[in-house]
């Protein structure tokens, strides 16, 4: 019965499809299935009983079928069913199956006549089926009955093109022959999705209950009403025989003997009947099958191909050799070592496109980050200048000093310095950070040996961590050594007689002419007349003032030389919230367009103060007459007694280039103290102790426990490989066995009527 080879083949792919998914792949095989659909009591129901043989299916007026029954034939020696939803239970008795159908509808859709799409999975095994899938649909009904809702004809037809929509589907369209086949709405649907007929087979039920002198013989010859692959005729039990429990196999007997004695039909009786279209169907489901296998060939060929080199692995694998573990734990080691050093170096094969990582993530904190934290340490001109200030007079003390005094460069110097600390120590961490990072990355090519990757990562952290105490007291060491000796005789240093001179010199500008000073947005108050208060984005060097429209500098608005500028403060106005003081000029020329001065107004006070002081280091000074004295206004930024003044300035400056000098020095050092004391000291722990701390920390055997996931993994690989391998072999066989038949010719199947 049916094709020997699709016998074989079948079987083969569900194994093949529980061995892909057990390891969370699928074939994506398009598996055969056929849709049986046709009108209510048009005897779907009734074909499918033929099939298997017994009576299992629900049986009544109106819509019995209402949820889709997808039935898997397996041929089988025992003869039992089983359902999806009761794993394990084994149905002998078919009166039961019919029954668990029942109850499994109405739990889903209630005892009312509704409908559900989600399936009822039932596999019968049995020595007189095929290797078939059928699904049995909701007949279509027209008018919905009881508590249905109105729209149950949409519903079903939804349902039903759900299935027969996929192209590996075939479908039965099941029409009686006591009705009119031009308006039969199993072809009409079938149409839809199928126009070309390809995959259309039409099946003529209650051929026995026609009125007496009429026949379906031009239709089953396919001269009336063509379909391309034609029709089958079958004579199902009528509802008498189903009432008196007549045998299905008496009852397909009956059915050969009806064509065989029928006049109309007799000369067609071999290409009738329910043994025919099991055959039918059998070749249909063998065409599809050959028609995947090449694909199937190659998909599995590729698969067995990338599994060939890690069974190599696997093949005389023998988990408790002891030699085994030693040899895997050198080279895992080993591997690890290899693993952290590229990460570290860099290197060209495993290059990681979607982020910096290791040693490019730690180049970005020496180079950028670090700097970036160093700049950072932004001096508050004003609290800088009272500091200077102060130590000048707290030098000179009770006398009035003449000369600019050595020890009050040193004592700011010195408390500059110390202020390094901070952002060094932050730099040691930053990169701690990206090295134990690094590791447990390195370390995930150890997964099959949880323990194993556990103790190295344990290992190479706590050495980091040692090395860490270290390196943060050596760079400390390095800070205090800067403090230790000022050593004003720096090639780089500008020394006092170019620090006076610079501070004395009429444009009063800094000693980089392009250097910002400072940034920030200000508000321009100009009258109503002129335009009105606006916001821009200002920009102070040493040698000019500029503003533009934001902050992105691309829209200049001015530019202002600095050049006989000063500043003096205004007064805030009785409804303004602002804080505003004013830059004029020392010879009474305008400063911006015919304006004597223009006003810049800050949120607070403070604001107001540390613009004046970045003011004062681009050389533009207050207004001699503001000058407070020190008794009045004890808090103020800077005395006006030009002397000192002029000593604050130059000690200023000295400041600004000694600390440059010490930054430049740290910026150097901390990258190659970082990489000598911590880095590359880390890879020769590695390369050299490793082995040694991980032998001590306990046996051996434990330590090389693989992982239960890795054994099954293993186990798993195996047996898909043999499996594949089993599969290639059958396919083989198969496609030399299988014969296929051809698609008849196309007909003019525009009889059928268009579905509204």
């Amino acid at each position: 019965m049916g094709n020997r080879g699709m016998e074989d083949l079948i079987p083969l792919i569900n194994k093949l499809q529980d061995a892909f998914s057990s390891i969370g792949q699928s074939c994506n095989l398009d598996l055969p299935q056929i849709a049986v659909v046709g009108g209510q009591s048009a005897g779907k129901s009734s074909v499918l009983e033929n099939f298997v043989g017994r009576d299992f299916l629900p049986r009544g007026s109106g819509i019995v079928t209402r949820r889709p029954l997808i039935l898997q034939l397996v041929n089988n020696k025992a003869e039992y069913a089983e359902f999806l939803h009761c794993k394990g239970k084994k149905f002998v008795d078919f009166e039961e199956v019919r029954a668990e159908i029942e109850a499994e509808t109405d739990r889903i859709t209630g005892s009312n006549k509704g409908i559900s799409p989600i399936p009822i999975n039932l596999r019968v095994y049995s020595p007189h089926v095929l290797n078939l899938t059928l699904i049995d649909l909701p007949g279509m009904t027209k008018v919905a009955v009881g508590d249905q809702p109105a729209d149950i004809e949409h519903q079903i037809r939804d349902m039903l093109l759900q299935f027969i929509t996929k192209e590996s589907c075939l479908i039965l369209a099941v029409t009686p022959a006591n009705t009119d086949l031009a308006n039969s709405d199993a072809l009409k649907i079938a149409k839809e999705v199928d126009p070309q007929g390809m995959r259309t087979i039409g099946v003529i039920t209650k051929l026995d209950l026609m009125d007496e002198g009429t026949d379906a013989k031009d239709i089953l010859e396919n001269k009336l009403l063509p379909l391309r692959r034609g029709y089958i005729g079958v004579v199902n039990r009528s509802q008498k025989d189903i009432d008196g429990k007549k045998d299905i196999r008496a009852a397909l007997a009956a059915e050969r003997k009806f064509f065989l004695s029928h006049p109309g039909y007799r000369h067609m009786a071999e290409r009738m009947g329910t043994p025919h279209l099991q055959k039918t169907l059998n070749q249909q489901l063998t065409n599809h099958i050959r028609d995947t296998l090449p694909g199937l060939r190659n998909k599995l060929q590729s698969q067995l191909l990338s599994l060939e080199k890690e069974v190599e692995e696997y093949k005389n694998f023998r988990p408790d050799d002891p030699t085994r573990k030693t040899k895997a734990l050198l080279q895992m080691v080993q591997q690890f070592g290899v693993d952290f050093e590229k990460c570290i170096e860099g290197s060209g094969d495993q290059v990681d496109t979607n982020e910096l990582s290791g040693g490019a993530k730690i180049n970005r904190i020496f180079h950028e980050r670090f700097p970036f934290e160093l700049v950072k340490i932004v001096f508050d001109e004003k609290e800088l200048r009272r500091e200077i200030s102060h130590a000048i007079k707290n030098v000179h003390g009770v006398r009035t000093g003449l000369f600019t005094p050595d020890m009050a460069f040193e004592v700011i110097v010195k408390k500059q310095i110390v202020k390094l600390k901070t952002p060094c120590l932050k730099c040691i961490d930053l990169v701690i950070q990206e090295l134990i990072s690094t590791v447990r990355q390195c370390t995930n090519k150890l997964n099959s040996y949880p323990r194993l990757r556990e103790e190295t990562e344990r290992i190479v952290t706590t050495h980091v961590r040692e090395r860490e105490g270290k390196t943060k007291d050596q760079v400390l060491l390095l800070i205090d050594i800067e403090l230790s000796y000022i050593n004003t005789n720096h090639e780089d240093f500008i020394g006092f007689a170019n620090a006076q001179q610079r501070s004395t010199a009429a444009n009063k500008k800094r000693a980089i002419p392009n250097q910002v000073i400072r940034k920030g947005w200000l508000t321009l108050n100009i009258s109503i007349m002129k335009g009105g208060s606006k916001e821009y984005w200002f920009v102070l060097t040493a040698e000019s003032l500029s503003w533009y429209k934001d902050e992105e500098e691309k829209e200049k608005k001015y530019m202002l030389p600095l050049d006989n500028l000063k500043i003096r403060d205004v007064e805030k106005g009785f409804m303004s919230t602002k804080h505003i003081f004013a830059i004029f000029n020392t010879e009474q020329r305008n400063v911006y367009k015919d304006l004597r001065q223009i006003e810049l107004a800050c949120d607070s006070q403070d604001d107001v103060d540390s613009w004046k002081a970045s003011f004062l280091r681009a050389g533009v000074y207050p207004e001699k007459d503001q000058a407070e004295s020190e008794e009045a206004a004890p808090a103020d930024t800077f005395s006006m007694d030009p002397q000192l003044e002029r000593q604050v300035e130059t000690i200023r400056n000295l400041v600004d280039s000694y600390i440059g000098i010490i930054n430049k020095s740290i910026r150097d050092l901390m990258p190659k103290t970082i990489m000598h004391l911590m880095i590359n000291n880390a890879k020769d722990f590695i390369h050299s102790e490793l082995l040694a701390y991980l032998y001590s920390s306990g046996d051996q055997n434990s330590l090389m426990e693989e992982s239960a996931d890795q054994a099954q993994r293993r186990d798993e690989m195996l047996r898909m490989y043999h499996a594949l391998k089993e599969s290639l072999q059958i396919i083989g066989d198969i496609s030399a066995n299988t014969v296929s038949i051809p698609v008849p010719p196309p007909v003019n199947n525009t009889w059928i009527q268009e579905s509204r």
